[in-house]
């Protein structure tokens, strides 16, 4: 299952006018977190590697809400947190820390985003994390990594081992702290990061009833993640789903917000 439309290969376009469509993209992916009420006032953090050998990538300018992150605000910085263009804002050093290290690491991590949500940080206090209690928390079945808390991400030694808790996995649950996915696209990691914070939403709601929970067998858990993400035999496919869905949300910020372009 893919989740953004076959793009130009970068070769055929020019680097100014790609990097307009990636700003573009993070904006917009800004103003969804924003929307979906998934924001820390002005923390938490959403970058995206530019393309070109000098591994470059976008971040929040530090000290604006999400709301008002617009394509030319987006701060461009090196993978030593130094700002590559003249700006009037900083940047977020612990965004730094976390981001540029899975950057780094990870040559499909384009995009790397992270929340401090009231579900995803209840899920992220709990010993047994993620729980397969539902079809949206599925996708992530064996798929998300854990890191233990360690303090704030200011510290340059994390790194090594926050590049080793996510692996190769989409998302990492930051124990005592939050959520963060990682996707080929802004699209992708928005759209992933969508369903795992309704997924620990739906885990803490249910977890309230009080009652006994109903866990799928484990089978049936690894089969419904791997048809997620596309790698399962079915009568049908559902290639454009996520596709369609974020046309979808580039249609609702058209119509609420359309100066995220800007």
């Amino acid at each position: 299952m893919t989740v953004a439309a076959p793009l130009p290969s970068p070769s055929t376009v020019p680097a100014a006018e790609e990097e307009a469509r990636l700003r573009r993209e993070l904006a917009a992916v800004y103003r969804l977190v924003a929307h979906f009420r998934m924001t820390d006032l002005i923390f938490t953090h959403i970058s995206l590697r530019l393309p070109g050998p000098d591994h470059h990538f976008l971040i929040n300018p530090y000290g604006l809400l999400f709301e008002e992150i617009t394509a030319s605000n987006l701060v461009k910085i090196d993978l030593d947190g130094n700002p590559v263009e003249p700006t009037p804002y900083p940047v977020n050093p612990a965004g730094f820390v976390i981001h540029s290290a899975i950057h780094a690491a990870r040559p499909d991590a384009h995009c790397v985003l992270h929340t401090h949500t009231r579900a995803g940080c209840a899920v992220a206090a709990q010993r047994g994390g993620l729980l397969p209690l539902n079809q949206m928390s599925m996708e992530f079945y064996d798929r998300v990594g854990y890191h233990d808390y360690e303090g704030v991400a200011l510290n340059l030694d994390e790194q090594r081992r926050l590049v080793a808790d996510i692996g190769g996995h989409p998302a990492l649950i930051l124990r005592n702290h939050g959520l963060l996915t990682v996707g080929e696209s802004a699209a992708q990691a928005f759209l992933r990061m969508y369903y795992l914070e309704r997924a620990c939403e739906i885990q803490v709601t249910a977890q309230a009833g009080g009652g006994p929970l109903v866990v799928p067998p484990a089978e049936i858990c690894a089969y419904t993640a791997r048809q997620l993400a596309g790698e399962a035999s079915a009568d049908f496919q559902d290639d454009a789903a996520y596709d369609l869905a974020w046309a979808a949300m580039l249609r609702l910020l058209d119509r609420t917000c359309p100066d995220y372009k800007d």
